[in-house]
């Protein structure tokens, strides 16, 4: 919430006072919803929507290119794709602000966390605008180094080479038995993806990495022997409410036209 468990217990006991009963039950593992609570509950949900929805109305009816966009973003984009892109977007456009957010989190564009989400993902289902920018490609990809060592002494279904496993799949070893290298050990466990690019990138093993990644570290390499395919697509979101708004416009538009600029580094070929 972004304050002190001070500052929340103060509020609760204002609105406890002001309601003349007791919301929350307060135990040593935190606090649960009396009876009141939950009664008060969805009455205080639709009057943080309606705010919410007020909000955002007035935020879509600027007509200028200034003041802020708020933009939640991947770590997997954050360090090296879109810092080119956003400095450039700065430079076009010095009286829009950015703030950037860099999350896995999908941050949700209806309750005004974000302005615009840069997500990956296969598909989107929230109730909001979405762009699909691009589907990037995924392969099998480890540093040359890694590839010189290793590759040459391996198993032709890949004994004595390792994986490195991040995400949903890091305790899912049916990808590796769908892989090139069936045979190949998944020894470590990177939870987040630019770990993942960094560990790989200094020669711990080999792993399924968006083909994009080979454009910003010349040491990646895909493995000889295997070819990327298609995964992911990369969505540019925003709230309907803010279709207007000038400077969210602006950027969602940018953001497309940077990315098609550099579709080849993310759809690469087939090998």
């Amino acid at each position: 919430m972004g304050t002190t468990h001070a500052t929340v217990s103060r509020h609760i006991e204002s609105l406890e006072a002001a309601y003349g009963t007791r919301l929350f039950k307060r135990a040593p593992d935190g606090l649960s919803l009396t009876l009141a609570g939950e009664e008060l509950l969805p009455t205080a949900m639709r009057a943080e929507q309606a705010v919410l929805d007020g909000r955002r109305r007035l935020t879509g009816l600027d007509r200028e290119a200034a003041g802020r966009v708020r933009v939640s973003v991947p770590p997997i984009l954050a360090f090296n794709v879109l810092p080119e892109i956003f400095a450039d977007f700065a430079h076009f456009y010095p009286d829009i602000e950015l703030e950037i957010d860099v999350t896995n989190t999908y941050q949700d564009l209806a309750r005004n966390k974000t302005d615009v989400s840069i997500r990956i993902a296969f598909g989107v289902t929230d109730d909001v605008l979405g762009r699909k920018l691009l589907q990037y490609r995924l392969a099998p990809i480890a540093s040359a180094d890694y590839i010189k060592q290793h590759l040459p002494h391996a198993g032709p279904r890949g004994e004595g080479l390792t994986w490195l496993g991040w995400g949903e799949w890091a305790n899912d070893k049916g990808w590796v038995r769908d892989s090139a290298f069936p045979n190949a050990d998944l020894r470590h466990v990177a939870m987040e993806a630019v770990m993942q690019v960094h560990l790989v990138s200094k020669g711990a093993g080999m792993a399924l990495l968006p083909i994009f990644v080979l454009a910003y570290d010349p040491n990646l390499q895909i493995v000889p022997g295997t070819s990327s395919y298609p995964d992911r697509s990369i969505w540019l979101l925003l709230h309907g409410d803010l279709k207007d708004s000038v400077r969210v416009r602006l950027f969602v538009d940018f953001m497309a036209s940077e990315f098609k600029k550099r579709r080849k580094i993310f759809e690469g070929g087939a090998g």
